[in-house]
């Protein structure tokens, strides 16, 4: 497994495979990697294919990270990701410094103008105009056929589906399920940083998710329904409720009366200090066009 810590060495080493045709799959991400990220990474394998090659990002992209954020506890442990990564069939490493990524000169951002100030965007204005700059800066480095992102961030992917479509580039964008600790809870790098007591209360999002899904296809309306979720998180005394969204799972538009169509629940909820966001696709029992 290569380790490329410069844009000219990973370059380089995508260009050699380039020259035999080989397909190339990225796997971006912030690193402290756990089983969710390593499923990406198995995905990504599987698309590439016996002759094609995977390429896996640590980077903690700073200009995704408000004032007040958590971009220095942000947890890390890089000897530890790459021993991980060795078993997964990952071919190369990108693990860049923010100096090698971000000139101080820079001044180009990209973002999703609509999709990036609604939702999360709206708790934390900047996030996806820098997540949505990183992905346009690793795809422009490595030039992959294709690029895994979890769907745990519901929103993250469809902005990254909406920049590849905007911005007409080349690259087949595939959406990984998210995977889940025994009691429910989606795993997430922010996980570790929860105490005894968050981390007892915080599988309260998914029993949420759970009750929310049985109930999608009783007729209930978008705004009963998202009601009962709040409800039922307000419930928990250490939940800090930030946001409770339902919306068209295609578009993200907003959704009124009972469903007729796939929905997603969006959540983000505090834990102390813990950001921590879950979603779920629910599904009415008939759905009309």
């Amino acid at each position: 497994m290569h380790i490329c810590r410069t844009k000219a060495a990973i370059r380089a080493t995508v260009r050699d495979w380039r020259i035999t045709g080989a397909p190339v799959v990225l796997v971006p991400t912030m690193g402290f990697l756990h089983d969710g990220h390593l499923s990406l990474m198995r995905i990504a394998r599987e698309r590439a294919g016996k002759d094609g090659r995977v390429v896996a990002t640590i980077f903690v992209n700073p200009t995704q990270f408000g004032p007040g954020e958590d971009l220095d506890s942000y947890p890390r442990d890089e000897a530890r990701d790459f021993d991980l990564l060795r078993g997964t069939g990952v071919d190369a490493v990108f693990a860049p410094d923010a100096h090698e990524i971000y000139d101080p000169q820079a001044q180009t951002i990209v973002e999703t103008t609509e999709l990036a100030r609604m939702l999360i965007g709206k708790l934390r204005p900047g996030h996806f105009r820098g997540v949505a700059t990183i992905v346009t800066k690793l795809f422009n480095i490595i030039r992959p056929d294709a690029a895994v992102f979890g769907e745990k961030d519901f929103q993250q992917l469809a902005v990254i589906r909406t920049m590849v479509r905007d911005l007409d580039m080349d690259i087949d964008i595939i959406g990984a399920p998210i995977l889940r600790e025994h009691d429910g809870l989606a795993m997430s790098s922010r996980n570790v940083r929860l105490g005894a007591e968050d981390r007892t209360a915080a599988p309260i999002l998914a029993r949420a998710l759970n009750e929310a899904e049985t109930m999608a296809p009783t007729g209930i309306t978008a705004s009963r329904l998202r009601s009962h979720v709040r409800a039922t998180l307000e419930r928990e005394p250490r939940a800090q409720v930030q946001s409770v969204d339902i919306r068209d799972a295609a578009s993200l538009d907003s959704i009124s009366g009972p469903l007729t169509r796939p929905a997603v629940i969006l959540l983000a909820v505090k834990f102390g200090t813990v950001f921590l966001i879950d979603n779920r696709v629910v599904h009415p029992t008939k759905e009309t066009t």
